[in-house]
């Protein structure tokens, strides 16, 4: 409290009892796949798909990526977020991998061009380069606080020098003055002039073509850098590709202080022959864990760890990669079960899985039950896959359908809200399924969990199931999944204010009305079931929850019950035949 010493009048702020809890959004989407141009390996917001065709490209031939987001934001999507994954990407000009073969090592990729070894890293010529002369001048920065570019010697090569013969000090000595003019005219030329202030690990990288400066970067080693050589070089040239060697997780990486390396170049010939096609793509067996990618490095399906409001996690490129033969069954699977660990850990986000291509009704059955087996509240399996038509081209080929189901997600919750089943809905952008499904042949995936897509005349392509893959009967509903994840995220969010507040009855009772008055607002928009919101609902958090043992611990505990709305999956209608006069049951 203030102390009041001087007669005047003292105006005082007093905070407001009402701490209100407002619900989260339910509808952001992340896809993760491969895309011709753009970031690598980090989460980028988008919100319209001009803004993703500025980003990573347009439609891209062999991938499902681009087509997904499209299939989203015509279905009603908002905003999504894109993970380009690395190894797997093709541009216009040319810039692709091939995939590895059999005898490939992890992490390895075949390219068109033979590899040169630069310090801890491989680099290779891509095949934009094909018949011309490319090279590659590494030189060491000063560390900040230093003027230019100048290079220096490390200790080993200074060691090195002593020990040798006088006319190898001599050569290594002339070598070091030539480099160093060149480095000093290079500093005059652009190194202040870029105000480039290199550190420990820190390099300026300049590629030529044909004799000719083509392209330059400021590079460092550290893998935890916005200006990592490997991400550079990868998101930046049309000319080389640079990968860690065989680098353990952990080990500190290095390129030379100063050098001059000549790379060979495929002809065009074998660049035809080895890139079949333009925009064809490739991926190698390493994929699995691009997919998973590293929490401390934000790639991958690890980096969306850092986005919270996401709450639909989709990889229609999976399904590329297998139907290419990159990825075997088991990979896909290893993939669709780190993306269902994924949205269970963070536990407000559903994973969407595409079956394989080209599966009958008891393929995908077979699949679902023996060969994926997976049992989760926190993902949704959808059935067959679409035909569309593609936007570019105007000609029709089938997808996978995940893509457009969330952008169905996402308009079902703007319109009726997260508690009303995603389904019964058209599926915009759907001219044809794969294979049409009877209601026999879903009699049997819909207890399986399979959500079928339906054609029905007259009404169009419609999404004909709400199920998880959980065999639990408490969470088999999609809608009372996605509903307790708004539930729980809303609370979650609008309750941290409470964190270091005297745990007293005042405060039982405040986080009490707060709660209380949330829920009441969601029972009258429908999602609470009961003619009541004491039906509906109810919060405790009083002495009864909140002992002394629990108090002293540090602990506030409030319990929060509700009472759900299930879909009418099953709508039955009991119709008798009575005699004249006699009243309907």
């Amino acid at each position: 409290m203030p102390n009041y010493l001087s007669p005047g009048v003292f105006v005082e702020e007093m905070e407001g009892g009402s701490r209100p809890v407002e619900g989260v959004g339910t509808a952001v989407a992340a896809f993760v796949g491969f895309a011709e141009k753009g970031p690598l390996d980090r989460p980028v917001r988008v919100t319209n798909w001009s803004q993703f065709a500025q980003t990573f490209g347009d439609f891209m031939e062999g991938s499902y990526l681009g087509h997904s987001v499209y299939g989203y934001f015509a279905n009603g999507g908002g905003t999504c977020y894109v993970v380009r994954v690395a190894g797997d990407s093709a541009a216009a000009e040319g810039q692709a991998t091939v995939g590895a073969g059999a005898g490939a090592g992890a992490g390895d990729v075949e390219m068109v061009a033979a590899s040169r070894m630069l310090g801890g890293f491989r680099i290779t010529a891509l095949p934009s380069a094909a018949g011309q002369d490319i090279s590659v001048d590494v030189r060491c920065t000063e560390p900040e606080g230093g003027t230019g570019t100048r290079t220096r010697r490390s200790a080993a090569e200074s060691a090195r020098s002593r020990t040798g013969k006088d006319g190898g000090e001599a050569a290594a000595a002339n070598s070091d003055k030539d480099s160093d003019k060149e480095g000093d005219k290079g500093a005059d030329k652009g190194g202040d002039k870029d105000g480039v202030k290199g550190g420990q690990g820190s390099y300026r990288l300049t590629v030529h073509l044909g004799g000719s400066p083509t392209e330059t970067f400021d590079v460092s080693t550290d893998r935890a850098s916005a200006q990592y050589v490997v991400t550079q070089v990868r998101e930046r040239s049309k000319l080389i590709l640079i990968e860690e060697a065989g680098a353990t997780a952990g080990a500190a990486l290095a390129l030379p202080e100063k050098t001059s390396l000549m790379l060979p170049a495929a002809s065009a010939a074998e660049s035809g022959a080895q890139l079949a096609g333009a925009g064809a793509v490739g991926v190698t067996g390493s994929a699995v864990g691009r997919y998973v990618g590293d929490v401390s490095r934000r790639s991958g399906l690890s980096g969306l760890e850092a986005i919270d409001d996401v709450t639909m996690v989709a990889a229609p490129d999976l399904m590329a990669a297998y139907e290419r033969g990159a990825l075997d069954g088991e990979q896909v699977k290893a993939v669709q079960m780190a993306m269902i660990n994924h949205c269970e850990g963070m536990a407000n986000r559903m994973a969407i899985i595409d079956p394989l291509p080209d599966m009958g009704p008891s393929e995908v059955y077979e699949w679902r039950q023996n060969d994926a087996g997976f049992d989760s509240k926190f993902a949704a399996l959808y059935y067959p896959w679409i035909k569309v038509a593609d936007p570019s081209t105007g000609k029709s080929f089938l997808m996978p359908p995940s893509g457009h189901v969330a952008g169905l997600w996402a308009r079902n919750d703007e319109a009726r809200g997260v508690h009303k089943a995603p389904a019964n809905e058209v599926l915009r952008g759907a001219l044809d399924l794969g294979i049409q499904i009877t209601k026999g042949e879903q009699e049997q995936l819909n207890p399986a969990g399979v959500n079928c897509i339906r054609s029905f005349p007259g009404r169009g392509i419609r999404i004909w199931g709400a199920r998880t893959l959980s065999s639990d009967p408490a969470w088999r509903y999609l809608n009372v999944r996605r509903l307790f994840n708004y539930l729980e995220e809303s609370i979650f969010q609008g309750s941290q204010w409470v964190v270091f507040e005297p745990n007293d009855e005042r405060l039982w009772a405040t986080m009490r009305r707060n709660v209380a008055a949330f829920l009441v607002g969601e029972w009258r928009q429908g999602a609470l079931f009961g003619a009541t919101p004491d039906e509906a609902f109810y919060v405790k958090c009083d002495s009864e929850t909140n002992p002394p043992e629990v108090i002293e611990s540090g602990q506030v505990v409030c319990e929060i019950g509700v009472a759900p709305v299930k879909p009418a999956e099953f709508v039955v209608f009991r119709i008798s035949q009575e005699s004249l006069g006699g009243s309907g049951t």
